[in-house]
């Protein structure tokens, strides 16, 4: 036993004077939200770190989901994974449309792009999968399935920030791709997320439906929301966003390092993925059965280790999204999946005795 507590992750954050150089100018402004200057810069910042062409800042990345669904204009069913966040699917019902579940891939956790075209139906109006843990989701095939059925594309990209695919920011695949810009996110503002699309038609109409639904004269033209991101926020995005490439490559070392520990253990697995496509925001590891995770997961609780269930249960299981199929991949996936503390100031001291934690609780299913 020991005193420290380490929780499954914490903040990526710039030094404090950094940030505060940006409030001194919010304060000097007067400005605090209403597309300000903080957010405006924001957006120019990550659209040229990304290398995508319209970049709108939300509030949350659930507003950058929902608002995509809405400037779509879609209806019926929409196609997604049941191995992800409850907002994923949540959202799409908020919205009056029906989820509809595809099993996923064993090895990367995704969407399993194969099974799409068999849940197609003339209901169907987009796929809506998800970039699990940041690797890339199969977003040639999707592509292609999309345009043979003449569906639209969004992705829930909430973990995707700042990954290639082929030399280009994933960001740029389908019609949108929704990110999250939370607090447990490789860039944060705290409570934040953005829009990402190639179309600029499309992205005027999301900038109209965040705020209300006015346009530049300030004219009501849509049917909008209140999902604006302030320049506190925006401010905060900021500082990280220039701490990126250090925040990356602080948390790739220590899943590398992690990598490194947990290779002979017994009954445990990592996600397939390659590292130039991936930003190592999270330490997901899969045991064989759900009875060596909880007995994983109560050593590392008595331990004083605080880890997450990502993401359990199934959704396919979850009664509100009732008649759904069984999907055996994911729910086998849920229940065994575990995420292990990962965050910059977690020490290699701090890894090493979390994966001899796990070691000597998973290997006990062998005796």
């Amino acid at each position: 036993m020991t005193d420290k507590v380490i929780h499954v992750t914490q903040p990526s954050l710039a030094p404090l004077d950094e940030y505060v150089a940006y409030l001194r100018s919010i304060w000097e402004t007067g400005v605090l939200t209403h597309n300000g200057p903080m957010v405006q810069r924001l957006e120019r910042e990550l659209k040229e770190y990304l290398g995508v062409e319209h970049v709108i800042c939300v509030a949350n990345g659930t507003c950058a989901l929902q608002l995509a669904i809405r400037a779509l204009n879609l209806s019926g069913e929409i196609i997604t994974t049941p191995f992800s966040f409850i907002a994923t699917a949540s959202i799409i019902s908020w919205e009056r449309c029906r989820p509809v579940f595809v099993d996923i891939d064993a090895d990367t956790w995704n969407i399993d792009a194969g099974l799409i075209e068999e849940a197609i139906t003339d209901k169907t109006s987009a796929i809506l999968p998800v970039h699990v843990f940041s690797a890339p989701c199969d977003v040639a095939r999707i592509a292609a399935i999309a345009t043979r059925y003449g569906l639209k594309v969004i992705y829930d990209a909430a973990h995707a920030l700042g990954v290639q695919v082929r030399g280009s920011s994933v960001l740029r695949c389908g019609d949108v791709s929704a990110v999250s810009l939370h607090a447990t996110k490789l860039l944060n503002t705290a409570e934040g997320g953005v829009c990402v699309t190639r179309d600029r038609a499309l992205a005027d109409r999301i900038k109209r439906l965040r705020f209300f639904g006015y346009d530049d004269n300030k004219d009501i033209v849509d049917d909008g929301m209140n999902a604006k991101m302030s320049e506190v926020h925006a401010a905060l995005g900021l500082a990280n966003l220039s701490r990126l490439g250090q925040f990356r490559s602080s948390r790739r070392d220590k899943y590398e390092l992690y990598r490194g520990l947990l290779a002979g253990v017994s009954h445990v697995r990592l996600q397939r993925i390659s590292p130039e496509e991936y930003n190592f925001s999270y330490m997901p590891v899969v045991f064989d059965d759900e009875d060596i995770l909880l007995r994983v997961l109560k050593r590392l609780k008595e331990n004083g280790i605080h880890p997450r269930r990502y993401f359990y249960p199934s959704l396919n299981t979850v009664r509100v999204f009732q008649p759904q199929s069984y999907l055996p991949v994911s729910e086998s996936v849920a229940r065994t999946v575990l995420c292990l503390p990962l965050y910059d100031r977690l020490s290699s001291e701090d890894i090493e005795r979390i994966c001899q934690c796990v070691a000597s609780a998973s290997e006990r299913a062998g005796v």
